[in-house]
């Protein structure tokens, strides 16, 4: 099984950039998603418990023990890619896998060559947060598995939603920051919420100069809200420091019910002669 380290998934996102191309993060719950991906040339996949929500048509949501699922995927998307690093999301507030070292062990023999914090707190609002972090499962149990997977010289994404917690995963030596600025829009049941792609941009770089006030070698992505297609990346490229974008709606859900839908319209087109 063909397993990258960190390094390697490092140098290979330099030369990307070197060569003036932005870094895609591809998400991809299913092996015709994740093989078609790396195809179409992502530089990462990324596997979420919350990808099978979208694949079985439904708004992406948390459905049962994600870490279980996010395991269990493994097989099947290593089984048709071999030549992209695959990225695991660990829900580290997991009560019931409380050993976030033997948690990672785990992903890496399933292999996963990295892993990045999903599901995430950090979007759910300072209520949630509030309350799982009284009982020691909060965001900080994510920055703790980042802390851990960066000891172990696992690469890292890191999601984060505010300037305090892009400090807090740069300071543990995330190697990327990903700037999550909301759940996607578009689609059969995307999240209309309204979010402009000016106040994306206000957020990522919010997001971007306190993850650089911390290090100035984090590698700059983002992710969702108005972000949601190709032409969106245009101008967030062209107005904050991001180099590259980790979709999980926008690979994995919108396009698959755009090309299915489509191709029974044009089916469906095709009138039977007349005899």
């Amino acid at each position: 099984m063909r397993m990258f380290e960190r390094t390697e998934i490092l140098s290979r996102i330099a030369g990307q950039i070197a060569d003036r191309k932005a870094v895609l993060a591809a998400g991809s719950s299913c092996g015709l998603v994740a093989k078609c991906a790396a195809l179409g040339g992502a530089d990462i996949l990324v596997v979420y418990s919350t990808g099978l929500s979208r694949l079985m048509g439904l708004p992406t949501s948390r459905i049962g023990d994600s870490n279980a699922r996010t395991l269990e995927l493994a097989a099947e998307i290593r089984n048709v890619v071999s030549s992209v690093p695959v990225i695991g999301g660990v829900e580290a507030w997991d009560p019931l896998r409380l050993d976030l070292d033997a948690l990672l062990d785990r992903f890496w023999a399933a292999g996963f060559s990295g892993v990045i914090n999903y599901p995430t707190i950090s979007t759910m609002g300072e209520k949630w947060r509030d309350r799982r972090g009284r009982v020691g499962l909060g965001f900080e149990r994510e920055v703790e598995m980042i802390a851990a997977a960066c000891k172990k010289n696992m690469f890292s994404l890191a999601y984060v939603a505010s300037a305090e917690d892009a400090k807090a995963m740069a300071n543990v030596g995330a190697d990327c920051i990903v700037a999550h600025v909301g759940a996607t829009r578009g689609g059969l049941v995307g999240h209309e919420q309204g979010q402009s792609i000016q106040e994306a941009i206000r957020r990522i770089n919010d997001i971007n100069a306190a993850a650089r006030s911390v290090r100035s070698d984090v590698i700059l992505l983002c992710h969702g809200g108005a972000v949601a297609e190709p032409q969106d990346t245009v101008e967030v490229y062209r107005s904050t420091q991001c180099v590259g974008f980790v979709g999980a709606s926008s690979i994995e859900r919108i396009p698959i019910e755009r090309a299915v839908k489509a191709a029974a319209e044009e089916f469906k087109a095709v009138s039977l002669p007349r005899h």
